[in-house]
């Protein structure tokens, strides 16, 4: 009587284990770091659309820039924006800058300079 035997040792099935492992946690480390990456750049363009809202209002009032601040809400969140003036060394441009962040006190997400003529 012959004594075939067939399969996979237990060794063998651990060492496979262990393989498949490594490449199910790279995976999910690769899938974690594209999902963060996305939040990123949905909250910079969001970020981004509200500082153009608020250039557009500095633009269109024909005034030299005054500091204020407020809240604008898009994409269901509270953005908090500020428009700061910024001293030039001309007669003829002045600058200001819009930022916004996420919460009243955080650091901003965008923050972007334009000139207006005086």
């Amino acid at each position: 009587m012959r004594s075939a035997k067939r399969g996979f040792t237990l060794l063998e099935v651990l060492v496979a284990l262990a393989i498949f492992a490594t490449a199910a946690i790279s995976v999910m480390r690769a899938v974690s770091q594209h999902i963060n990456t996305i939040s990123y750049l949905e909250e910079k363009t969001f970020a981004a659309m509200v500082v153009d809202n608020q250039m557009a209002n500095v633009m269109l009032a024909n005034t030299t820039p005054q500091a204020r601040e407020g809240t604008q809400q898009l994409a269901g969140r509270t953005w908090y924006w500020k428009v700061t003036p910024v001293k030039t060394s001309n007669d003829i441009l002045a600058a200001f800058d819009v930022s916004v962040a996420t919460e009243k006190k955080a650091a901003p997400v965008v923050t972007v300079r334009s000139y207006v003529a005086k």
